[in-house]
């Protein structure tokens, strides 16, 4: 009897001690918290959330949606965050101002779109098909007329005057011999207005319900969701407006200086997390069926807003409007858009890209 008592004190302190020893790792785990912006340019921070986050042996996971670009920008600049997911002129600009973080990835290529209203469309008559749809000069020219006709700019809404979108925009109509502002009363034939993401689809409705011609070039599903819903028509893609190996830099993931210091571990495990990750959606989206949907199921956990019809015609694979490959730091590629940017007055002044990224993750 006393030596059955002994036994189970012996499993008691052995189970006692595996619980504990669990409890204790959990705890040395070093919190890195992320914040996220709703698109599609986000979709692997939330796969690596749901599916990897437990996996994780130094990294405490944690993610937060904010509203929009401006309030992602305040709450990391104040230092209280370790990593954010930004666009990339934005993300620049934020360094600019407070060098206190380092780029130390990508979050996706590509993956924005311009969309434009039933007026526009009416001079436009994009290709039935959305493969087909390529930036020619058709959407220029219906511009370009009805800043002849009313003297009004087109108001265009983008996420953020500082985005890739910006630069992709400017890059078609100057290539198009059209101009763009980005304040009123300005002689051009477009306007960059801010309009945030899950309101660019209202927006470009409330302007076709008062005939007013107008469009917005926004992340992957918005542009999606307009046509899925019979707002408006995809007009064209950023890749085929801004064309680089493997696909143009967009968002950008940066770290804090502190948590690369300290957290480094961490950190370098969430960015390995966020690439198997984008490799699930590739593979997700190349074989269909109950892969895809089980991306779509965790996409609409975190954004209802994004249908499953939007979320999967972004993911089309043929298409291949945005990707998730090649994820590491692109020195080159991000000195396409800065150029760019700088050019065409979206960035105030460069960056010097060597001390922005850090490529040791």
């Amino acid at each position: 009897m006393q030596k059955l008592s002994i036994q189970i004190t012996i499993i008691f302190l052995l189970l006692f001690n595996g619980v504990t020893s669990v409890a204790i790792a959990g705890n040395n785990k070093q919190r890195i918290k992320a914040l996220y912006i709703p698109l599609a340019d986000h979709y692997a921070a939330l796969v690596a959330y749901e599916r990897y986050r437990g996996k994780m042996q130094y990294a405490d996971f944690q993610i937060e949606q904010m509203k929009n670009w401006d309030l992602l920008r305040a709450y990391y600049q104040s230092g209280e965050v370790d990593m954010a997911y930004v666009m990339s002129p934005l993300a620049m600009d934020m360094f600019n101002e407070k060098p206190h973080f380092r780029w130390i990835g990508l979050m996706h290529r590509d993956g924005n779109a311009l969309a434009i209203n039933d007026l526009l469309n009416k001079e436009t008559q994009v290709s039935k098909y959305r493969k087909d749809r390529k930036p020619d000069a058709k959407v220029a020219a219906a511009l370009k007329k009805v800043y002849q006709q009313s003297g009004r700019s087109t108001e265009i809404g983008m996420p953020h005057l500082l985005s890739t979108h910006t630069v992709v925009l400017y890059r078609y109509l100057k290539e198009n011999g059209l101009s763009l502002s980005l304040t009123p009363n300005t002689d051009a034939e477009v306007l960059a207005i801010t309009v945030a993401p899950p309101k660019a689809p209202a927006f470009i409705k409330s302007k076709s319900n008062r005939s007013i011609p107008a469009a917005f070039e926004q992340s992957l599903p918005w542009a999606d969701i307009v046509e899925t819903k019979g707002y408006g028509k995809v007009a064209w893609y950023s890749k085929d407006v801004m064309p680089w190996k493997h696909g143009h830099v967009e968002c950008i993931a940066v770290a804090t200086n502190k948590a690369i210091k300290n957290k480094k571990s961490a950190v370098k495990e969430v960015m390995s997390y966020l690439r198997k990750a984008g490799n699930d959606i590739e593979m997700a989206r190349n074989a269909g069926g109950k892969k895809l949907e089980a991306i779509v199921k965790i996409i609409r956990k975190h954004i209802p807003a994004h249908t499953r019809e939007a979320i999967i015609a972004s993911l089309d694979p043929k298409l291949r409007v945005i990707n998730y490959e090649h994820l590491k730091v692109d020195k080159v590629g991000l000195k396409q858009i800065m150029d760019l940017a700088v050019e065409g007055g979206i960035l105030k002044k460069p960056v010097d890209i060597d001390a922005f990224a850090n490529t040791n993750f």
